[in-house]
């Protein structure tokens, strides 16, 4: 199968770096607008859980000029949301890049930004904040130590990212995160030639944590269970993980394979349009429930879905300390019938 044709980067784990620069043409400026800018630089997962706060944003300040600050991976899902008036690319320098920390400071003063919401907030992000001395510093929502609008909640990192946004934002006087208008996160999959009916499986992960991943030959005597049922498998993933891919299609032939060959808006429409979607912790799987698809999330004690589970609308999560003693009946089970 031919991969889908657009210019758009394929998925990938982690997020790339670039130089300090526009990453899209600015609007006007509206002359008296204020100007806000909205930190989130990664990971995917991260930046998927950011949506509905930066869309709570937008909504707050209906006229404003606000920037994005984040990393290339997500400048277009910045972009095309429609809730930034421009998008920077965060150059993150090297702790010892003095050049690179006078660059990333002048980027921040050119901006005179009236107030800059941290979704990010993290010991680097809150440098940016101290960055901005000497003179007025913006009004500040985050962790960084003398920002006007703070997030003190010493059970912050016991929180869902969600709900810390949630909190955060209300410091700032933005009282309640609604669910937001995803409609933009599509994309025409018809050139994939996929069956009307089929299923996305995730088995991939951070690479340097396999104990996140239930075992291949789990998802491929899954991905047979399925075809029996007429369900079509589609396994997704970074390239990286095409050996996964290829043990499922090993033991289950049948499966689609488009490792390596989704855009984060093809994994939209995909998501959109499967019947369900079974993986492990990891980004995509963010991405996928955030559409409103049928999600069976699993999770190792390799990571606290208290934290990190995906959240949705419709989103089921499975639990063993050790992955290995999931069995596929459970996940079937989870689906309540494929």
């Amino acid at each position: 199968m031919a991969p889908v044709a657009n210019d758009r980067p394929m998925f990938q784990e982690n997020g790339e770096t670039g130089p300090a620069c526009q990453a899209a043409p600015p609007r006007p400026v509206r002359p008296g607008a204020s100007r806000i800018l909205v930190i989130r630089l990664s990971a995917l997962g991260d930046f998927i859980m950011a949506l509905p706060a930066m869309a709570a944003i937008r909504a707050h300040h209906p006229t404003a000029e606000i920037t994005l600050l984040t990393t290339k991976p997500f400048v277009e899902l910045g972009n095309r949301s429609g809730w930034f008036d421009r998008t920077l690319i965060d150059p993150r320098p090297r702790w010892h890049d003095v050049a690179g920390w006078a660059r990333m400071r002048r980027m921040l003063r050119d901006g005179r930004f009236d107030r800059v919401y941290d979704l990010q907030a993290q010991d680097r992000t809150a440098l940016y904040f101290r960055l901005l001395w000497p003179g007025k510093r913006p009004e500040w929502s985050g962790i960084a130590p003398g920002a006007s609008h703070p997030h003190t909640d010493p059970a912050r990192g016991r929180m869902h990212a969600f709900d810390i946004h949630a909190a955060q934002l209300a410091v700032a006087g933005i009282p309640d995160i609604p669910p937001p208008d995803l409609t933009w996160l599509d994309e025409d999959i018809r050139g994939l030639g996929l069956p009307s009916r089929f299923a996305l499986l995730v088995p991939g992960s951070a690479p340097h944590r396999p104990a996140k991943r239930w075992p291949a030959s789990r998802y491929g005597a899954l991905a047979n269970r399925l075809v029996e049922q007429g369900v079509t498998p589609v396994v997704i993933g970074a390239p990286s993980e095409q050996g996964l891919a290829d043990s499922i299609r090993a033991a289950c032939p049948k499966t689609r394979d488009l490792i390596g060959r989704t855009s984060l808006f093809t994994i939209a429409g995909l998501a959109r349009r499967a019947a369900f979607a079974i993986g492990n912790d990891t980004g995509p799987m963010h991405l996928i429930a955030m559409t409103g698809c049928r999600v069976v999330s699993l999770f190792s004690a390799e990571s606290n879905p208290d934290r990190s589970a995906p959240r949705g609308p419709n989103v089921t999560m499975l639990r063993r300390n050790d992955l290995a003693d999931l069995t596929v009946e459970e996940v079937e089970a989870a689906l309540g019938g494929a």
